[in-house]
């Protein structure tokens, strides 16, 4: 497989779950602006799009959206307990907070946060909402040290990459006394270290 990411994007939950996995894959970074992969490649022959992540599987046939692309991955590797076996109760609860990211944090950061041009009424409006879920998730982890099952999953990958976010919008997370200790929880991980240190986000 053959991930097109750009460091610190979404593309890191996934890159995480790969590594996760155990399974192989390469790297292709991408430079959105400029739409090109590091191989001089135009990005939109890759993604129409023009936006990471995007999973090239073995068959040549490239797929994208974070959330679908992570239950591919933990699917794809059964035994490492990053996507629960279909059916079962854990499984319901990572999809619930596989959407309840993409749809109220994801999205709420992304575009609205990261556009020089959004209004200050906007931005004031989606930081409060901001807040409000992260409120929710600081509370779900007040007797649980993960999001579902009992053990990292992809859905703790994709909050992970979305909460290192809100610094970069001027976001505290200091009023949310377990969110911090939830990241480090996660950047303590093997893979997850690696894949940061992969794309630059971290120093040896």
């Amino acid at each position: 497989m053959k991930l097109y990411f750009s460091p610190a994007y979404c593309s890191l939950a996934v890159h995480i779950a790969l590594r996760a996995s155990g399974q192989p894959f390469t790297l292709t970074r991408v430079d959105t602006v400029a739409a090109r992969a590091e191989d001089g490649t135009d990005f939109r022959t890759i993604n129409p799009r023009g936006y990471v992540p995007v999973l090239e599987l073995d068959d040549g046939s490239r797929h994208t959206e974070v959330a679908a692309l992570l239950q591919h991955v933990g699917d794809a590797a059964p035994d490492s307990g990053l996507m629960p076996p279909s059916g079962s109760r854990e499984r319901f609860e990572v999809l619930q907070w596989l959407t309840f990211i993409s749809s109220e944090l994801h999205k709420s950061f992304s575009p609205w946060l990261f556009h020089q041009d959004t209004a200050d009424s906007t931005r004031s409006a989606v930081k409060q909402k901001i807040r409000q879920r992260l409120r929710d998730l600081d509370d779900h982890l007040a007797a649980r040290d993960w999001l579902a099952g009992g053990r990292f999953t992809v859905a703790d990958a994709y909050a992970f990459t979305i909460l290192r976010w809100a610094p970069m919008v001027g976001m505290s997370l200091g009023d949310f006394p377990r969110l911090p200790a939830y990241l480090g929880r996660i950047a303590a991980l093997p893979a997850v270290h690696a894949a940061l240190l992969a794309e630059g986000l971290v120093r040896a």
